[in-house]
């Protein structure tokens, strides 16, 4: 496949995407597209395929252009890819295009299953009630079903557990040893023993260097660092340059939770026997997908039915009403968006408490910059990319100066400048006095800035770690 002069622009955007790409991907090839978030890559994945712009109509042009003829696509959002409600079902319905025999079916979904990962009880399970990882996990499934010559894969394992990352991606490299793969992904560790080229872009789209993996690391590391994009070692040099780690002091006990429990569809979904949270602590939150991470979070926001005792700041959290100390952000960030551009999101919370408009303007205007989304501030929050929407949940939800931050998987999607940006404006809210909750499988974030660990295990608060009790006893 290949494109020549490509050139894109999304209506509504002052800005060109892509001035003149060229580049050719050959048969077999495994290609991995590598720049900062926002830079164009899943968009040029949508091109390469064809679904820009033969299902999503957005002004393109290029001299020549040929695609592939046989593909499957992991998008990055997998809620978008679902056809059916059920897991057996949209897995049924792929092979029912590739007329598959029904009785050959079962076993078929159930094979498909083991590879991913995703082992359940009973198949017939509404996709609904999966977590974001068990639905990349059958997103990734229902796209080897059809066996295609050429696979797209954008971030396909960026809400997975570590365990299941490593399995996902033995899994790709096994099937697909003779497909074509164009991926974009940011975790790297375990798609560099896959991919043999690397085609570095850009904050503009611009290719800037194209070629083998090694030569690509190695000759250009500087640029790398300088694009804020993930490389071999970021994480340790990010943590080398930093001060020693910080100790923060907490102040009394603001929320406590006894017996504890969060229903879904009246089957109780997550217990906490029984816990407290002191102000100014960083509590990560962590598990295998599915244990019940998300679904803590929403019994605390009380999106969904509880019971049991839940106390803030000495009051007792009753019925459905959101508690008014908490900020919550997503894992899928378009479920929060509200208004119309990426402006009017941020200055959402400020405008709601009827403050001046020139005050909101100004902070507004601080918060754009500092998560880098100042260029894109007329445009409509769902035309950014994942990471850069990921960036414009937080925004907008850190603005009310909330006493508890619930943030699940804050940093997914994004790339390495944004997400110590991120790291660091948590920090100075903890020091301010926030408390964070965190639902992340980054074992970097887990081990050098929470203060806590919570383990969720088969929907069960199963360990609270004290991270520096722990350290000195291991010294």
């Amino acid at each position: 496949m290949h494109v020549e002069n490509l050139r894109l622009k999304f209506p509504g955007s002052e800005k060109r995407m892509f001035n003149d790409v060229s580049l050719s991907i050959n048969e077999g090839e495994k290609v991995l597209l590598l720049g900062p978030s926002g830079c164009g890559k899943s968009t040029l994945l949508h091109v390469l395929s064809g679904v820009i712009p033969r299902s999503v109509d957005v002004p393109m042009r290029a001299s020549n252009m040929e695609i592939a003829d046989s593909y499957g696509y992991v998008f990055q959002d997998p809620d978008s890819q679902f056809c059916m409600p059920f897991v057996d079902e949209e897995l049924a319905f792929v092979l029912e295009n590739l007329q598959i025999k029904r009785e050959e079916m079962k076993e078929t979904i159930r094979r498909l299953l083991s590879e991913v990962g995703l082992e359940m009880k009973d198949p017939h399970t509404k996709i609904s009630t999966l977590s974001g990882g068990m639905k990349q996990k059958l997103a990734i499934a229902s796209v080897l079903a059809l066996e295609p010559h050429t696979l797209f894969l954008d971030e396909p394992t960026s809400l997975l557990d570590e365990e299941s990352t490593a399995s996902v991606w033995k899994t790709i490299k096994e099937i697909c040893k003779d497909k074509t793969l164009v991926i974009v992904e940011h975790k790297l560790d375990h798609v560099l023993e896959i991919i043999d080229r690397i085609i570095l872009f850009d904050a503009d789209g611009t290719i800037m260097a194209d070629g083998t993996k090694e030569w690509i690391l190695s000759r250009y590391k500087e640029t790398l660092r300088s694009l804020g994009v993930w490389y071999p070692g970021a994480w340790e040099e990010y943590l080398s340059s930093r001060c020693q780690r910080e100790i923060p002091s907490f102040g009394p006990v603001i929320a406590s939770m006894e017996n504890f429990k969060g229903y879904i569809q009246k089957k109780e979904k997550i217990h906490l026997p029984h816990a407290a949270i002191r102000k100014g602590e960083w509590i990560a939150i962590t598990g295998r997908n599915g244990a019940g991470k998300s679904t803590l979070l929403h019994s605390l926001m009380k999106f969904i039915h509880t019971s049991g005792t839940y106390e803030l700041n000495g009051m007792q959290v009753k019925g459905k009403k959101v508690p008014k100390d908490c900020a919550f952000v997503f894992q899928n960030p378009e479920l929060q968006f509200v208004t119309h551009t990426v402006f009017d999101e941020v200055a959402y919370s400020f405008r709601l408490k009827k403050l001046d408009e020139k005050c909101v303007e100004k902070d507004v205007e601080n918060l754009l910059q500092r998560f880098m989304l100042d260029p894109y501030k007329f445009h409509h929050p769902y035309t950014l990319s994942m990471g850069q929407k990921r960036r414009l949940s937080v925004a907008a939800s850190i603005v009310p100066n909330k006493e508890i931050l619930l943030l699940d998987e804050p940093t997914f999607g994004q790339d390495a400048q944004n997400t110590f940006a991120l790291i660091e404006m948590l920090q100075e809210l903890q020091r301010e006095g926030a408390t964070i909750l965190m639902v992340t499988h980054d074992d970097k974030i887990i081990q050098h800035f929470a203060t806590r660990v919570w383990t969720i295990e088969k929907g069960r608060l199963l360990q609270d770690v004290d991270v520096e009790v722990a350290r000195r006893k291991a010294l």
